[in-house]
């Protein structure tokens, strides 16, 4: 490969990376803070399609991406919330409700939908960070989603938090020992549903970045099964806000191998390349979760999910 071909080819898998990252690292996110906790939500699929949806809508209606966003994040704390309730009643199955919550917001997702299919709604403005290249390819692979930095920075926020803040601890301390939260006088379904819901906020953004940055509309095919697939990124990144950053953008890179290769004119194998980010997952499941084991810096209670 020449260095013609190569420069455009590494851009592409740079700015697809930034692109297509950006999802899987707010749905992981969300993910993370929930498993904190003790609980699982993969529902976030779900979660993930209806704040797509509504931040579309209210973007479309509104004129404004950024009123959008916020909506977009109330309806995934609204799905969250739901599932956190549900999930603290008596003989309550978080990964059955979960699969329900999923089934639930891509329903209400598709029917709410349908008028927005054809409409384009207002845009998140681009980050403009390759002015220092003379390259046009650099230039527009380095178009960056606004919502970037406002994802690292939560990262970096989440991870200090864990560690050196009350709440952090209490999160912690209801994932790792139910019966030692109840012992100090916290409430562990308290702790769960509002870390649930701050997930599902925090994911709602995940759907946000999807409608009004890239791909920048709203079909019923939007999310891929991102929300899936930020569970098995959460167990790659071992339940670290920080390392779920590098994860997404390894997620984002395999997604963006298949379009890189058709920006320099290889269209073989096209299909076969896009399902490389669902391989990645099956491979990482495979090796993380082995019968008998329990994976590094996994929460205590997750082990024992009624």
């Amino acid at each position: 490969m020449t260095s013609d071909v190569l420069l455009p080819f590494l851009a592409a898998i740079v700015g697809g990376a930034l692109r297509v990252g950006v999802p899987f690292l707010f749905v992981s996110l969300g993910e993370c803070l929930t498993e904190k906790s003790g609980r699982i939500n993969l529902g976030l699929e779900g979660v993930l399609v209806f704040s797509a949806m509504a931040g579309f809508g209210g973007a479309y209606l509104s004129g404004s991406p950024w009123i959008g966003v916020a909506l977009a994040a109330c309806a995934g704390a609204s799905l969250a919330l739901l599932h956190g309730v549900l999930c603290s009643l008596p003989r309550v199955n978080d990964v059955a409700t979960g699969i329900a919550l999923m089934l639930f917001g891509t329903g209400l997702a598709f029917y709410l939908g349908k008028p927005l299919i054809q409409p384009q709604a207002a845009q998140l403005p681009a980050l403009a960070l390759g002015g220092w290249s003379d390259s046009p390819v650099v230039q527009a692979a380095l178009q960056v989603n606004p919502l970037l930095p406002v994802g690292i920075v939560l990262a970096t926020l989440m991870h200090w938090g864990f560690g050196r803040t009350r709440w952090g601890l209490l999160v912690r301390l209801a994932g790792d020992s139910a019966s030692a939260t109840r012992a100090l006088g916290y409430s562990v379904d308290g702790i769960r549903i509002a870390a649930t819901v701050a997930g599902g906020a925090i994911a709602g953004l995940g759907g946000a970045s999807l409608t009004l940055f890239y791909p920048g509309s709203w079909n019923e095919g939007i999310s891929s099964g991102q929300g899936l697939i930020a569970v098995a990124l959460v167990i790659f990144a071992r339940w670290s806000a920080l390392r779920c950053v590098g994860a997404a953008l390894l997620f984002g890179g395999a997604g963006a191998i298949g379009p890189a290769l058709q920006s320099i004119g290889v269209s073989q194998g096209y299909y076969l390349f896009a399902a490389v980010p669902y391989v990645l997952t099956l491979v990482i499941l495979v090796i993380s979760c082995r019968p008998g084991s329990v994976a590094r810096g996994s929460p205590g209670e997750l082990s024992s999910v009624k």
